[in-house]
């Protein structure tokens, strides 16, 4: 027997874009119902991607400062050999996702949102069959957010399965591969990678592109580069791989040449994809943008009120992009409906991206190859190795920098990057500031704490102004 169940907002799920406009719909009083059958509330980066990734780096670098003191001591610190018991550790992992998905499970009921765990299928834009372990449940409703989320690209001739597999079970080894060839050398592949070799492991990276890291600046990923090359990773540029058969990857290298990789375990991470497929989507009636379902500048959908957040409306598929428009779309929902709330547009000025390699890097609005050949703007760069914060955490010798790039004219700051050490924790700055519509003058009139990483911005900013102290 088939249970109905009407609503005024309908969320198909539950990652931060879905769970975050659960929790807004529900402060505002909207009549909410929130249905999830993939990873998990909280989604991919709670359960199987930023978060859980974040935690296995962590461990992985607190284990190569015990193997550095231990090989002949660091900062008149010294050590006896480390191990690893990567199984302890994936637990260790895994308690901080259970701990974060029972607050998520928290807030919802708080906000008196209902949760149904369960796939969906839709008949028509606002009605869904979602299967449960208790039954079938029909659920029709006024406004439809969809928050499917995306998934890991699988290539044909590598198809998931015993040793080739994607990130989510990288994050649950139960031990460190002997050798483990990464196919794809983006964000996710390298700090994966990084963190195994961390570990232990013997790490080749395949990429098809000419270097690693592709949508971002030379100068931005040589520090990686050089940690990779310095740390003994094998890198295979401007390659392609093949088949996996008998412990060997078959790559072909950028001369055409073939090439056999030993590998206990292939790491594919080509990239992700949205997860449009086997939720009826095609029966929504909703208009498409290439791969993505297309959206303005409310977040709507083609169809009236189905919204759409997340990594299915497009790049950047960011988790915080998800969670800022599943504010908006609540906020615009419960105006509509006399709620409070508020007629609100997604329009960020910029969404900051980091990748969390060795060293991180962060990029923030336009970087060098989007203002390529003009002469309308200023880039000023300055050093971590005049920064002694950065010095004294030895964060200073690996070619990090900060990059600022901003307008002749009037100053406007237009894009903020850095490579080094730590330096995800200037992203909000960054990102602050070009939402803010700062110029120059700003940062560098403003008193920077010393001794701090974030030196180096106020430093980069004064630069560009002419008069840097430090340099």
């Amino acid at each position: 027997m088939t249970q109905t169940l009407k609503t005024k907002v309908l969320i198909i799920g539950a990652g931060t874009g879905g769970y975050v406009a659960g929790i807004r719909c529900g402060q505002l009083g909207l009549d909410t119902v929130l249905v999830d059958g993939g990873d998990g509330l909280g989604g991919t980066c709670l359960n199987v991607g930023c978060i859980p990734s974040k935690a296995i780096i962590h461990a992985a670098g607190k284990f190569e400062t015990v193997a550095k003191a231990a090989g002949g001591g660091n900062l008149g610190i010294t050590a006896a050999k480390p191990a690893i018991d990567l199984k302890q550790t994936v637990e260790w992992k895994d308690g901080i996702v259970r701990k974060l998905n029972a607050g998520v499970t928290a807030l919802l009921k708080k906000a008196k949102v209902k949760v149904i765990k369960g796939w969906a299928a839709f008949e028509d834009a606002k009605t869904c069959v979602v299967k449960t372990d208790d039954g079938d449940i029909r659920i029709t409703a006024e406004h439809v957010i969809l928050a499917t989320g995306s998934e890991p690209v699988e290539l044909p001739f590598l198809p998931f399965g015993g040793d080739v597999i994607s990130s989510t079970e990288a994050l649950s080894l139960s031990d460190v591969p002997k050798k483990l060839v990464v196919v794809g050398g983006g964000y996710i592949g390298l700090e994966l990678g990084i963190a195994f070799r961390k570990l232990g492991a013997e790490v080749a990276i395949v990429e098809m592109a000419e270097r690693i890291l592709p949508l971002y600046d030379k100068a931005l990923t040589d520090p990686v580069a050089k940690w990779l090359e310095t740390h003994g990773v094998e890198l295979h540029l401007g390659a392609r791989a093949g088949g996996f058969g008998n412990g060997r990857l078959n790559v072909t290298t950028r001369d055409g040449e073939p090439l056999q990789l030993d590998a206990d375990k292939v790491l594919v991470t080509v990239g992700r994809r949205p997860r449009t497929q086997g939720w009826g989507l095609e029966n929504m009636g909703v208009a498409m943008a290439g791969p993505f379902v297309k959206i303005d500048n409310r977040c709507a959908t083609s169809m009236k009120n189905v919204w759409a957040v997340g990594d299915l409306t497009g790049e950047p598929m960011l988790a915080h992009k998800g969670s800022a428009q599943g504010e908006v779309v609540a906020e615009i929902i419960a105006h509509s409906s006399g709620k409070g709330g508020h007629d609100r547009v997604f329009d960020p000025v910029a969404i900051a991206a980091v990748c969390f390699t060795e060293p991180e890097i962060v990029s923030a609005g336009l970087g060098p190859n989007d203002v390529a050949g003009r002469d309308d703007v200023i880039q000023s760069v300055f050093p971590f190795a005049a920064i002694g914060r950065a010095l004294a955490i030895e964060a200073g010798e690996d070619g990090g920098f900060v990059r600022v790039i901003a307008s002749k004219s009037d100053h406007r700051i237009l894009g903020v990057q850095a490579v080094g050490q730590h330096v995800s924790e200037l992203s909000n700055s960054f990102a602050q500031m070009l939402e803010m519509g700062a110029v120059l003058e700003d940062v560098a009139g403003t008193i920077h704490v010393h001794p701090t990483l974030g030196e180096a911005f106020h430093e980069a900013s004064l630069r560009a102004l002419g008069h840097a102290i430090h340099i």
